[in-house]
């Protein structure tokens, strides 16, 4: 179980390899690495703004209770901080479980919570401004599934 904010970036196909390998007894693993989007080709680059504690705290928070609801054999969740261009990685999950469907309700919940609760605060800049992201209904409504 590793729970990681980070200002760098990191190599998704190498995490996934390490978590994979160490994941023994796994019958499924499921994976998710998103990306910032660029949605109308403004977008200079994003700034993610967090406190250190209070968002590690959190996140491990998010991930214990992933484990608790699944039988997860492992989980990993990498979110960055920091200043990031369209197209870099912003974060990674993955869920290792004896069956595909835990692994997949435990990916897809840790998402569901990255997207709406992690303490991060999101600024998009383009030549034109700068504003903060505003959390979407579609994410909150997400949240009632579990």
């Amino acid at each position: 179980m590793s729970v990681r904010v980070q200002e760098g970036g990191f190599d998704a196909g190498a995490e996934l390899n390490r978590f994979t390998e160490a994941a023994s007894g796994a019958g499924a693993i499921v994976s998710f690495t998103g990306i910032v989007r660029d949605l109308d080709g403004s977008l200079d680059h994003m700034m993610i703004e967090h406190y250190p504690g209070m968002t590690q705290k959190a996140l491990e928070g998010i991930e214990a209770e992933a484990r608790a609801r699944w039988n997860l054999i492992d989980s990993l969740v990498i979110h960055r901080h920091g200043t990031l261009a369209p197209d870099e990685q912003i974060m990674m999950v993955a869920c290792a479980g004896k069956h595909r469907a835990e692994a997949f309700a435990a990916a897809d919940f840790l998402m569901d919570y990255l997207k709406s609760r992690a303490p991060f605060w999101k600024k998009e800049v383009t030549s034109k401004s700068a504003d903060w992201v505003e959390s979407k209904q579609s994410d909150e409504d997400a949240l009632k599934r579990w």
